[in-house]
């Protein structure tokens, strides 16, 4: 399932976003996406990342926890709707990622948001006080239902939880599901199963869970 939907619509909605002008560090994110492309590197896309940096503009965020960060191109979405005084720590186990994310956010203004942090995304995160006002999930999948508490528990009150991925290309309809399904689908049950949290599945791309803290 490549499309969630219409491959026409999905077109259109691209080409779009190509012809837009309020985004000032379009020539970096351009070049990411040619890594992305090159390299084979799976990104969230323009589409979720404007997203993201709407969630923050609204949110007002100035506390960004990122849970698989790959070479920072979603942190670089979150940092053009925060203000200079934030931080958005960053996650990873690739050294090599977090030197492209300091390349990359080096070619813009938002490089001292930028906390990024080597190791094990869970447990970094164990390790970590909140709250925070927004919180991406975008590890293994087949981690994603210890994410959860997790992201909870750092999460302040009003804060936003989101997570890429939690249609998964449509796997999650298969009568007989592979592990990295069933942790979604057992991730998506928590999400709207939970006290204290009030969910949405957004459609974009491959699926954006997004739960807000209520309690």
């Amino acid at each position: 399932m490549k499309y969630i939907t219409n491959p026409k619509i999905e077109k259109y909605i691209q080409d779009i976003l190509s012809s837009d002008v309020s985004v000032p560090e379009s020539e970096v994110f351009e070049r990411m996406h040619a890594y992305a492309r090159v390299n084979k590197f799976p990104i969230i896309g323009p589409q979720a990342g404007r997203f993201l940096r709407q969630l923050a503009l609204i949110s007002n965020a100035r506390r960004v926890l990122e849970l698989g960060s790959g070479y920072g191109y979603s942190a670089l979405w979150f940092a053009g709707g925060m203000d200079t005084d934030g931080k958005i720590v960053c996650t990873d186990n690739s050294e090599k990622n977090r030197e492209l994310a300091v390349e990359y956010f080096n070619k813009t203004h938002h490089l001292k948001l930028l906390d990024y942090r080597v190791g094990d995304a869970l447990e970094i995160a164990r390790d970590l006080s909140g709250p925070f006002d927004i919180i991406l999930n975008d590890v293994h999948k087949e981690q994603y239902p210890e994410v959860f508490d997790i992201a909870v528990r750092l999460l302040r009150k009003g804060g936003i939880f989101i997570s890429d991925n939690v249609l998964w290309s449509g796997r999650i309809l298969d009568p007989k599901p592979d592990l990295p399904a069933q942790a979604v689908l057992e991730f998506n049950r928590r999400l709207f199963n939970s006290p204290g949290i009030f969910s949405s599945i957004i459609p974009i791309r491959d699926g954006l869970g997004m739960a807000v803290k209520i309690t």
